[in-house]
């Protein structure tokens, strides 16, 4: 899995590269950590490129957006392939996180 971090018009975007799973995730909870730390409050995870997601992947986009919601802060999720989408859906995922069809919905969003 390759993350890669840009900045649009003060919202971090993490772009998601491969598998988020249990081998990848501690790279993304610290990446994420990282910009929390910073003081980022405003988080985009594209999943343009992501090919597939577990539950330990889940829990850092949950831990992450409890964490922006104590700060006033928002945290968006886009570009869900089939696969993906689908484990949003069979979780309830889809129904708590904020979830965007593509990175201009999701940046109008915040």
């Amino acid at each position: 899995m390759d993350i890669k971090h840009r900045d649009v018009g003060g919202v971090s975007v993490l772009d998601f590269t491969g598998n988020l799973d249990t081998n990848t995730s501690p790279t993304a909870e610290a990446e994420v950590s990282r910009l929390l730390d910073e003081g980022s409050t405003k988080i985009l995870f594209n999943f343009s490129e992501l090919n597939f997601i577990s539950s330990s992947g889940l829990r850092i986009l949950l831990a992450t957006a409890k964490k922006l919601k104590m700060s006033d802060g928002k945290m968006v999720v886009c570009n869900l392939n089939d696969v993906v989408q689908e484990v949003f859906d069979i979780s309830g995922f889809a129904s708590i996180l904020n979830l965007a069809a593509n990175e201009e919905e999701a940046l109008a969003s915040f």
